[in-house]
C-alpha cells in the first residue's frame, strides 16, 4: 500500500527526474567482475550523439545471423548473462547486448529517448560493422526492453521481433500498480508498444508469463491482438516476471525462427 501511495505522489508531482527513478533502475558494473572477458566475447563501444554506449558481443561459429538483445529496466548487461548465453546456444546466432545510457559503463542518464538511440546504434553496428544482413537480425526485447524493441522494429528491417514478458505501455503498468486511472496522462515516459506494434512487419513471437505479478498477462494478449504481422503467442506457464526462462521457451522460439516465411 505504501508503494502505491509513493508512486502515486511521484506521478502527481509531474517531475520527470522522479518519474525516471520509478521507471529506470540502472546499476554500474561491479569492479569485482571487471576481469578480462573469455574469448570470443568482446566489449564494444558505440556512440549516440556523443554519448558512449557500452555493449558486449558474443559471436557464434557458423552463426545463422545475430540477435540484438534489449534488456529490462534493472541492473546492467552483466545481469542478463544467462539469457544471452541461452539465446546464443539455443538459436545458433551471435548475440549483441547493450546497456542503455546510465547503465553499467554507458555514459549519460536513463531516458526513453536514450534507450531508443542506444538500440538504433547497436542495430547499425550489427548491419554496418559486422556486415550482417538486416533480414538476419532478430530483435529481442524483455520487459522494458520490449518497448525499446518494438520502437526499433517499427522502423528498421529485421528477421523477427521477439517480446518477452513485456507491456503495452509504461503508463498502463503504472495505472495498474497505483490504482490511479489518471496515471497515464501524467507520465513522461511512454514506451507505447500497443500503438507501434502494428507497424512491425516481420514475424513476431510474444512470450508472456501467466503468473507475472508486475506485468499482467493481458498486456501480452493486447499486443498479440494489435499485431498485424505473422505471429506466435507463447505462454510461460507458472512463471513470474523474473523467473528463468525454461527450455520449452527456447525450443519454441527456435522452431518459430526455423519455420518457412
Amino acid at each position: 500500500m505504501r508503494t502505491r501511495v509513493l508512486v502515486g505522489l511521484l506521478l502527481f508531482a509531474g517531475c520527470h527526474s522522479l518519474e525516471n527513478r520509478f521507471v529506470f533502475h540502472p546499476r554500474p558494473i561491479d569492479a569485482r567482475n571487471d576481469a578480462p572477458l573469455p574469448a570470443p566475447i568482446e566489449d564494444v563501444w558505440l556512440s549516440t550523439e556523443g554519448t558512449k554506449i557500452h555493449g558486449r558481443w558474443w559471436p557464434s561459429p557458423n552463426a545463422r545471423g545475430a540477435i540484438l538483445y534489449l534488456h529490462g529496466n534493472a541492473g546492467n548487461l552483466d545481469s542478463f548473462g544467462r539469457t544471452v548465453r541461452d539465446l546464443r546456444g539455443s538459436l545458433d546466432r551471435s548475440v549483441l547486448i547493450v546497456d542503455y545510457p546510465g547503465y553499467g559503463r554507458s555514459e549519460g542518464k536513463p531516458s526513453e529517448a536514450g534507450c531508443y538511440a542506444a538500440a538504433r546504434s547497436a542495430y547499425e553496428w550489427l548491419v554496418k560493422n559486422q556486415a550482417i544482413p538486416p533480414e538476419r537480425v532478430v530483435i529481442v526485447g524483455e520487459s522494458l526492453g520490449g518497448g525499446v524493441a518494438v520502437e526499433l522494429a517499427s522502423g528498421r528491417p529485421h528477421e523477427a521481433l521477439v517480446l518477452i514478458r513485456t507491456f503495452t505501455s509504461v503508463p498502463a503498468v503504472a495505472a495498474k500498480a497505483t490504482g490511479l486511472s489518471s496515471a497515464p496522462a501524467l507520465m513522461f515516459n511512454r514506451f507505447d508498444s500497443l500503438k507501434k506494434i502494428g507497424m512491425c512487419k516481420s514475424p513476431i513471437f510474444i512470450a508472456q508469463a501467466d503468473k507475472d505479478r508486475l506485468i499482467p498477462f493481458t498486456h501480452g494478449e493486447k499486443l498479440r491482438d494489435a499485431a498485424k504481422a505473422p505471429m506466435q503467442f507463447h505462454v510461460l506457464r507458472g512463471l513470474d516476471h523474473n523467473d528463468p526462462l525454461p527450455a520449452e521457451f527456447y525450443q519454441a522460439l527456435r522452431e518459430f525462427l526455423q519455420a518457412p516465411p
